[in-house]
């Protein structure tokens, strides 16, 4: 498998939600609102024998009405359309904001046509029901028509060799990805298994919906994969991508 980390860089993000661009090299964290994080945002493309697979999809941030995500795809010389299958492990906004972008009548719809998404029909259900400024509703409306979206519902395989699994922490209904091709493993663990370092210690995040179950799914996570040579994919973590 061929794996392409897809940075859209850092950001910082306080208690409006808002990711606001950051330079490490020419800002000061002090300088940004007190509690405020640094957060850094990378998709990931994985190419198997079958699929061309999109795992998440940033921010949605266009330029020049050019979606980054797309860009950035362009960059690593692949084209938005062979992009066959979009998973999603949740719907929090810097990890579904380039689910849809603007067409030219400035509506919402979705930005991998070509593409068959895979989404869990409670984690939507939920983005819709709890009002949090974590979710974008108008930017996942169009999820509930588009005839090429597979709403899942608990654990399962999708198309023979990329397992799914339904396991809360971050949110309650957030999934993880297992890829089994040509004798490797892949493991995308979204915002359970966003860093390296949180691998590899004991640490409960006041941000997520349940800390100590996702510091436990992590810690579970590494023991059986680190051993086996899995590639863990890291969302939050551009220094350190694939561990």
């Amino acid at each position: 498998m061929t794996i392409v980390p897809l940075s859209e860089g850092s950001f910082t993000i306080d208690g409006t939600k808002q990711f606001v661009p950051f330079d490490q090299d020419a800002h000061e964290l002090q300088d940004r609102p007190k509690g405020s994080l640094l957060v850094e945002i990378q998709p990931f493309v994985v190419v198997t024998g079958e699929d061309v697979l999109l795992l998440d999809t940033g921010l949605g941030f266009e330029k020049d009405g050019v979606p980054q995500l797309h860009r950035n795809l362009m960059d690593a010389g692949i084209n938005p359309g062979e992009v066959t299958k979009v998973l999603m492990s949740h719907l929090h906004k810097d990890h579904a904001g380039g689910v849809s972008r603007f067409d030219s009548n400035g509506k919402h719809v979705i930005s991998f046509p070509n593409a068959t998404y895979y989404v869990q029909q409670k984690e939507l259900d939920y983005a819709f029901e709890k009002d949090s400024a974590s979710y974008i509703t108008e930017e996942l409306e169009c999820l509930k028509s588009a005839p090429n979206v597979v709403f899942l519902d608990g654990d399962g395989v999708i198309g023979g060799y990329i397992q799914y699994q339904l396991v809360g922490g971050h949110c309650p209904y957030h999934q993880v990805f297992r890829i089994v091709d040509g004798g490797e493993t892949v493991f995308f663990g979204g915002d359970n298994a966003p860093q390296l370092q949180q691998m590899k210690s004991r640490f409960a995040a006041k941000y997520d919906y349940d800390g100590k179950k996702a510091m436990e799914l992590r810690q579970q996570w590494w023991q059986e994969g680190h051993p086996a040579g899995w590639k863990f994919l890291f969302y939050h973590d551009i220094k350190t991508p694939i561990g």
